[in-house]
């Protein structure tokens, strides 16, 4: 049996995948992009999980002095004989990751920035040694690598170290090398993130803006600097004093194609893999993200799914970039669905239309959520929503991506529901007494208003039978409010709900629910389709056998958000 690369789940050193066997998709091209189409500090915005970390990891091994030349061999840049020769390994290079820099309160979120800047500057202990550094410059650098007795690290720098620590250390570097160097500052906006949900952002900005003034600022000892980030965050705050930035967000032609994965990159892996018969399935799940002119997958998707694959071929695609965050930029968005045109503008999203909006890339954290109208830009920027076509200057036409991303807001929507009904007690017990009581018009007339007042998923994405789904979990939130009766919902198999039962123990009645999605309009017909498809089903016997005396059965057609219920009553 043949041997197949490892796929690469949640590995982002690219030392490591060349050099142990993982699958790699080609994306050192962006690095003769990067050295041609010249910045002296660039900042690439992207979603989370699509590759920044890993093109990183990608550019350190490439530009750093010691560098091993042989983990490129074969990929795209080892044509560029003349670049490789002049850029290879011949630079210092100082390279961190902001994403383990949270904490609960400033104090902790600011000792994990010292411990990340003093471990990055532990790989370069030789410059105490160094004899082109003078004593005062060793004790500065020994600053930033405090030690105790017994050699284990203690990260106590004071502010002023602190603030100076990239710029120090690039300054020592590039006298020791006699070369200017590269700075990498992975994830630089996850420290202002955590700042916000726990109520330190000014001091967090406040650090943030000295260290990034001061190393990439007329910093003559610094040659290139790479900043990748899920936002690009107002120049009111961290960047003010940057002149030299160059933004290179996800509606940039610039470096489309080396952040995410391309269709002819997912082609060639399941290929590879043998999995091409899944190929319409990975498209429709997880493409449909444009970045520039072109489409892209997730990655995390693409790689999680091909390995679930190679396990089981008839696996259904999940939501695997869904489970990597909580998804708050979309529960905000759905919570201000009281708006009417908010709430209009989310059903034609989730039916697969495109809305325009104004979009606005450069954002503070503390007025994100202000507004609906902030709310749509950092729903682009983040990847829950993505531009189709050219934006007319700041306005885009958007979209939900595929799938997986429109599962997201379904799953919000139907969340959101159930917490407002939950306030609503007095109207859900007269729903669920008229059901009991076989009472179809009042039923009819409260299960309406629910479906006027909450947000409709139909959509252009799914077949008619999965239409009915969301029917279906609308009265299944609200008979969640009887904790007595039991419910089941026979079957949310893929294709759809094929019913729900009810059993009322106390009073020996049995409840059968058809649901018919009537997308002619047609509700009568839709209802006696329900009722005919209630009979064929057998579900009256299991319900005698369990002690039913009286068995209602109810024929529901709905229609975008109107609703026929037809009832039969069996004593």
């Amino acid at each position: 049996m043949e041997m197949k690369k490892k796929l690469p789940i949640g590995i982002e050193e690219f030392e490591k995948i060349r050099e142990e066997g993982f699958y790699y998709i080609d994306k050192t091209g962006l690095i003769k992009e990067l050295l041609y189409n010249w910045g002296e500090v660039n900042l690439f915005t992207r979603p989370r999980r699509f590759g920044k970390s890993l093109n990183m990891s990608m550019l350190k091994c490439f530009f750093e002095i010691g560098g091993k030349r042989e983990l490129f061999d074969g990929l795209e840049i080892a044509d560029e004989k003349e670049l490789c020769d002049k850029y290879m390994g011949k630079f210092p290079v100082v390279s961190i990751s902001l994403k383990g820099v949270s904490g609960d309160s400033f104090e902790t979120a600011r000792s994990m920035m010292c411990s990340v800047i003093g471990k990055e500057a532990l790989r370069f202990r030789f410059l105490l040694d160094s004899k082109r550094l003078s004593s005062e410059e060793k004790m500065m650098y020994s600053q930033l690598i405090m030690i105790d007795s017994k050699y284990a690290q203690i990260f106590q720098m004071s502010d002023s170290v602190l603030a100076e620590s990239f710029r120090t250390l690039t300054m020592l570097l590039e006298k020791h090398y006699g070369q200017a160097v590269i700075v990498l500052i992975d994830e630089y906006d996850v420290p202002l993130a955590k700042a916000f949900d726990n109520q330190y952002y000014e001091p967090m900005v406040h650090l943030l803006h000295n260290l990034f003034e001061r190393a990439l600022n007329t910093n003559k000892s610094l040659y290139l600097a790479v900043l990748t980030g899920c936002m690009h965050i107002s120049k009111e705050s961290i960047f003010t004093d940057l002149n030299n930035l160059k933004v290179l967000s996800i509606s940039d032609v610039r470096f489309d194609k080396y952040f995410g994965f391309t269709d002819a990159d997912v082609k060639k892996l399941l290929e590879y893999y043998r999995l091409s018969g899944a190929y319409h399935t990975m498209k429709e799940w997880y493409k449909g993200y444009q970045f520039g002119n072109i489409e892209v997958y997730c990655p995390w998707d693409v790689i999680n799914y091909c390995d679930t694959l190679r396990a089981d071929k008839d696996a259904m695609p999940q939501n695997y970039w869904a489970n990597t965050s909580g998804n708050d930029a979309v529960k905000h968005f759905i919570e201000k669905s009281d708006n009417g045109t908010v709430k209009r503008e989310i059903e034609r999203l989730v039916a697969g239309e495109e809305i325009r909006k104004e979009i606005h890339q450069e954002l503070i954290y503390h007025d994100m959520y202000q507004s609906v109208d902030n709310i749509w830009s950092v729903l682009f920027t983040t990847g829950y929503l993505t531009q189709r076509g050219k934006p007319d200057g700041d306005v885009f036409s958007l979209a939900i991506p595929n799938m997986e991303i429109r599962k997201i807001f379904t799953r919000q929507i139907m969340e959101y529901f159930k917490e407002t009904v939950e306030h609503d007690g007095e109207t859900l017990n007269a729903f669920c007494e008229a059901l009991k009581s076989g009472d179809a018009k009042g039923v009819e007339r409260l299960f309406g208003e629910y479906l006027r007042k909450t947000i409709s998923i139909r959509d252009t994405f799914v077949k008619k039978k999965m239409k009915e789904n969301f029917y279906c979990r609308i009265l299944l939130s609200l008979l969640e409010f009887k904790e007595a009766w039991g419910i089941i919902s026979n079957g949310d198999s893929g294709a759809g709900y094929s019913g729900i039962t009810i059993e009322i123990d106390e009073e020996e009645i049995g409840i059968i629910i058809e649901v018919k999605d009537s997308d002619s309009g047609d509700l009568e017909a839709g209802c006696e389709q329900a009722l005919k498809q209630i009979r064929s089903m057998q579900y009256e016997g299991q319900l005698r056998d369990e002690g039913m005396r009286q068995i209602l059965k109810y024929g529901i057609a709905c229609y975008k958000k109107q609703c026929r219920v037809f009832i039969e009553n069996d004593m």
